[in-house]
């Protein structure tokens, strides 16, 4: 493919005058205002919609942070006579390596600290980028990113279901107990506002920054 070709007109749903449904994916005209087939609202792509994007993955930024530096989980041996343990998720992680678990605490580490930080880096790149000029590959690019950060956004509360599954096997009553720390509770809110934010983002905004027609040819719509 030559520059030409990859610079060409792309004929997209927007400047078809088609308007398609954020809930099922069926395209209308741009003058309806519901769904015939899932009953959503119809509405136009906008780049001011950011802004909620941006909201949530700050929250979801905040609340890394404790996340990272308070302990994720509690051990007490003998009602506290032997003295109890707080591992933050890093900490988990080096005792994992400590006792030969590598396979899990490599899970641990990717899902907890690698998945979290490139969550946030690609959800604002796709944030900064939307709307702005793309070519075909580039705009498939942005949307490959945006659906591994849909994909992987479930996945991401690995260390909170790990910590949530040994408190509740671990009760043995005075000789040994398991609790969450409070990093417990600011991880999974981060999880939950990165998730919020990813899913405020249209990704019909990245098909708005493709090639226009000329500007002569151009009848106004953008």
């Amino acid at each position: 493919m030559n520059g030409d070709a990859a610079d060409a007109p792309i004929l997209t749903a927007h400047r078809a005058g088609l308007l398609g449904c954020r809930s099922c994916g069926r395209v209308w005209p741009q003058d309806q205002e519901t769904c015939n087939r899932c009953g959503a609202d119809l509405v136009p792509p906008d780049r001011r919609g950011l802004q909620k994007v941006w909201a949530w993955w700050l929250a979801g930024l905040i609340m890394y942070v404790p996340a990272n530096l308070f302990p994720m989980m509690r051990t007490q041996t003998f009602a506290g006579l032997q003295g109890s343990t707080e591992a933050t998720i890093l900490e988990g992680v080096v005792e994992l390596v400590h006792y030969g678990n590598y396979d899990i605490a490599i899970i641990v580490f990717v899902a907890s600290v690698i998945v979290p930080i490139a969550k946030f880096l690609s959800i604002a790149w796709l944030a900064r980028v939307a709307g702005r000029p793309a070519t075909v590959e580039q705009a498939h690019l942005r949307l490959k990113i945006y659906e591994v950060v849909e994909f992987i956004g479930r996945w991401s509360m690995i260390d909170v279901f790990v910590v949530a599954i040994l408190s509740a096997l671990v009760q043995l009553g005075f000789v040994a107990s398991i609790h969450p720390g409070p990093a417990a509770v600011s991880f999974a809110l981060s999880v939950a506002f990165t998730m919020l934010s990813a899913q405020s983002f249209d990704p019909r905004l990245i098909w708005r920054g493709l090639p226009l027609r000329s500007r002569t040819d151009d009848t106004g719509q953008e």
